[in-house]
């Protein structure tokens, strides 16, 4: 899944990416909110974390604007603790609100949540462990491999998207693997056994995607 962090104080940029890296987010960074804005127009974002005090516009300008155009969640950041102050991030359109300093690790539960990224995905027949990172097909564990783990992890949060060799190695193997892109195929047919050939179609030229099924 793809997040906008968008903060004018460069540590709390450091700090938000390192968290949504380790669980496999995708991160664009904005530090003022015209760069924000810019970022949401250039990506499909799913979750964007603003902080209220920007440059140029403001996290509730930039709030009004995103919500304005899509149902993208919205995590608003900010120093005020005013119960007004409060109700005017919600009014913006804002899907949550948490006031600064906070402990990153309840921003990402709180991120979570509005993504609905539940302990347990249920999908017909398979059920994802997210915290045990655990495989199941009719209630069997699948023993599956830590890269085959995150592989379907990375798959379900990016539903819906054709995701290619690169961003898949970037995701799941970290941006410091320079092995082959070949190594991603391998893994994936590997998983296919285990879950089924429906559930990951290819697509020549361009990458691969995750399919629904009602099975």
């Amino acid at each position: 899944m793809n997040i906008l962090i968008a903060d004018d104080e460069p540590f709390m940029l450091k700090i938000l990416k390192a968290y949504f890296e380790k669980e496999t987010f995708t991160t664009f960074l904005a530090k003022d909110g015209e760069e924000a804005l810019q970022m949401f127009y250039d990506h499909k974002i799913n979750l964007a974390v603003l902080d209220w005090m920007m440059p140029k516009l403001s996290g509730i300008q930039v709030c009004k604007e995103i919500k304005r155009l899509s149902k993208t969640k919205v995590l608003l950041l900010t120093a005020k603790d005013e119960d007004e102050d409060e109700l005017t991030a919600l009014q913006s359109g804002a899907d949550d609100y948490i006031s600064k300093p906070f402990d990153p690790r309840i921003l990402m539960l709180r991120a979570k949540k509005m993504l609905q990224l539940d302990a347990q995905v249920r999908m017909g027949d398979l059920t994802i462990d997210m915290e045990g990172q655990r495989i199941f097909r009719n209630g069997k564990d699948l023993q599956a491999t830590n890269k085959e783990f995150h592989l379907i992890k990375y798959f379900i949060e990016n539903r819906g998207m054709i995701i290619s060799r690169k961003a898949l190695l970037d995701g799941v193997w970290g941006f410091d693997y320079f092995g082959e892109e070949r190594t991603v195929d391998t893994h994936i047919r590997r998983l296919r056994e285990k879950i089924g050939d429906h559930r990951i179609k290819t697509h020549r030229g361009m990458g691969y995607s995750w399919e629904e099924t009602n099975d």
